[in-house]
């Protein structure tokens, strides 16, 4: 998204932080947030005026001032453009438009037949147009299309380093993708995409400190420090899943054996209690829920098992990053308190301090959310550079395509 100034400048520094005080407390006078920033009246009005003209920030109903006077306050046009987000799954591609809150205003999901990189990518650019126009915002912009998937992700160059379940190494997704759309295009792991959008949107909006837990497929953890995404020397932080949980025990995904997700992933609770049960149907979540439901003591046992596992693993994680918050989210959140009773238990016996709370997150497209959040973020942190795009003019493959 194209931003006015130059990163480096004052006023970009300015903007940041008007924006940011507005998405965390709400529409603010001029003078509210001359005072709450430290900022001269003149800087506010500068950086304001200009998201006033760009369509950012819109003026408010005025409100009675102690003296009579009628401050009119600012707020955030979360609907000023569009933000897509495509989360990759195995064998399908979960798809939203959303506002600049990440609402969701459409949502869709597409089977994903082939991993090819190059039938991703035009999986997913086909699939634009369509999103656009079940979105219903014609006079809408485009601000940029964010991608999620399972993997190691090199965030400079938008491409993926390496996935077990793709079976990819160093591509170049996003670049595909933008090369097909002409928008700007965002790649990210899935569990910090998540992340991001707890961050700005869910759960950890009021925390510069926190662990998003993520318990499906895979188990991962993501780190927020200091009110930013902890990607790593080489994007391959968060990998929480793959720490050791039982030498020489059962083989995970990665080929290493006794990963903490061969036991306790979602997969492998179901893949345990089909060896448990000894049966031969296909079990998933919605059985393994009901057999919880209806107090199966062999179902109980394995989630509490499961819990446990993943509370002492995470105490380590708070021991050592001290977080202020743990959200949790992932298919696995769904098996409730059998599954989260158990966790905050272990995780509080084994914490240096107090344990942190867990927050468990209930909302439904939080995962193409996330990708979707990869667009809106650049706005608050200001490192986005790319442009923007009518929705009625979107390019696909050279094609127009009217919303």
């Amino acid at each position: 998204m194209k931003l006015k100034g130059d990163q480096t400048t004052a006023r970009a520094m300015n903007r940041r932080l008007i924006l940011n005080l507005l998405r965390r407390e709400g529409p603010r006078s001029r003078a509210d947030i001359a005072t709450v920033i430290g900022l001269s009246p003149a800087a506010v009005t500068f950086v304001v005026s200009d998201l006033l003209e760009e369509g950012i920030v819109i003026e408010g109903k005025t409100v009675p001032g102690l003296t009579g006077r009628r401050p009119i306050p600012v707020e955030i046009n979360y609907e000023h453009s569009l933000a897509l987000g495509f989360k990759l799954m195995v064998d399908s591609v979960e798809c939203v438009a959303t506002d600049l809150a990440t609402n969701p205003v459409a949502a869709m999901r597409v089977s994903l037949a082939d991993h090819d990189p190059d039938a991703v990518a035009d999986l997913l650019a086909g699939t634009v147009p369509e999103l656009v126009k079940l979105a219903g915002r014609p006079k809408a912009k485009l601000a940029g299309i964010g991608i999620s998937m399972p993997g190691v992700i090199n965030h400079e160059q938008t491409a993926c380093v390496r996935s077990h379940r793709f079976q990819w190494d160093n591509v170049p997704l996003a670049s595909l993708v933008a090369s097909r759309v002409h928008v700007p295009v965002w790649l990210e792991d899935d569990t910090n995409a998540y992340a991001i959008a707890q961050q700005l949107f869910g759960l950890g909006r009021q925390h510069r400190n926190m662990a998003v837990l993520a318990v499906g497929v895979g188990i991962s953890c993501a780190l927020v420090i200091d009110g930013k995404l902890y990607r790593g020397a080489n994007g391959a932080a968060g990998k929480f899943g793959h720490t050791l949980f039982e030498e020489n025990g059962r083989l995970c995904e990665c080929g290493k054996r006794g990963c903490l997700m061969a036991y306790h992933s979602e997969l492998s609770m179901l893949r345990r209690w089909r060896e448990a049960t000894g049966s031969s149907e296909e079990l998933g979540l919605p059985e393994l829920c009901q057999a919880l439901a209806s107090g199966d003591a062999t179902a109980t046992a394995l989630v509490a098992d499961s819990g446990r596992g993943i509370g002492t693993a995470l105490a380590n994680l708070v021991n050592i990053t001290d977080p202020e918050v743990i959200v949790a989210g992932g298919e696995a959140v769904s098996l409730g308190d059998p599954f989260l009773i158990p966790l905050r238990e272990a995780l509080a016996a084994r914490t240096f301090r107090a344990a942190p709370p867990l927050l468990p997150d209930w909302e439904d497209n939080s995962w193409a959310r996330g990708a979707a959040a990869l667009v809106t973020q650049k706005i608050f942190d200001f490192e986005s550079s790319g442009g923007v795009t009518d929705v009625g003019t979107l390019d696909v493959r050279g094609s127009t395509s009217a919303a």
